[in-house]
């Protein structure tokens, strides 16, 4: 658990990070000025309350910190949570935000002629075995799972393996790397996440932070 009282809330680097901080700040959070600072090479930083700080690690890393006790709150994606599943952690709202997919992908020649309805044991590259292992496990099709931390799309012209499962935005990365995406195993989007003994010890701050957000959103929404 965290060594000190501050509340701590672990946000995710990257595409997410741009889309999450309009809603961290509508709830009434404001980094320091280094967080803004691409030359800053600080993981941690002060916010405009003393009590608070954020920590900005790796999307996959949030939900570990978060469960783990680390942080108290985090914004991770519903792909982060299905991959680990941890059960310290509650998501009370999905922000809306980092929509996506996370989709089967094969070469668009193989998929011409291809049926996933017939598969009955598929090799895949993926940074989501789990994830990937029930999915087809649910359709009794054994998934031999090849863990890869990204660069998924190169898989399958380099002979590691035939198909892919990967997040899948617009499609334009598949559609340059001559692949095509053939089944949908999850629609994505970010969520708020808290850690579930945290929320019994500070029940009332956390819970109140929970609500901030969801007028955020609410807001956010409104507004569109």
């Amino acid at each position: 658990m965290v060594m000190d009282d501050k509340l701590v809330i672990a946000l995710p680097k990257g595409r997410i990070l741009d889309e999450a901080m309009p809603l961290v700040r509508a709830a009434g959070i404001e980094p320091e000025a280094a967080f803004d600072d691409p030359k800053s090479r600080l993981l941690r930083f002060a916010t405009n309350h003393p009590h608070i700080d954020i920590i900005r690690v790796r999307s996959f890393d949030v939900a570990t910190f978060v469960a783990f006790g680390a942080a108290h709150l985090g914004i991770a994606g519903n792909d982060v949570l299905m991959e680990f599943d941890y059960p310290e952690l509650y998501a009370p709202l999905d922000l809306g935000i980092g929509a996506c997919r996370l989709s089967v992908a094969e070469p668009a020649d193989l998929a011409a002629t291809d049926d996933p309805r017939r598969w009955s044991h598929v090799r895949i590259a993926t940074k989501y075995p789990e994830v990937t292992r029930r999915f087809f496990a649910e359709r009794g099709v054994q998934a031999e799972c090849v863990k890869l931390n990204g660069a998924m799309e190169l898989a399958p012209s380099l002979g590691l393996c035939s198909r892919i499962v990967d997040l899948v935005s617009t499609g334009s990365t598949l559609k340059a790397n001559g692949l095509k995406e053939v089944e949908v195993i999850a629609d994505v989007t970010s969520r708020l996440i808290v850690n579930r003994a945290a929320l019994k010890t500070r029940p009332g701050e956390l819970t109140g932070w929970i609500e901030r957000f969801r007028i955020a959103r609410e807001t956010a929404d409104a507004a569109a």
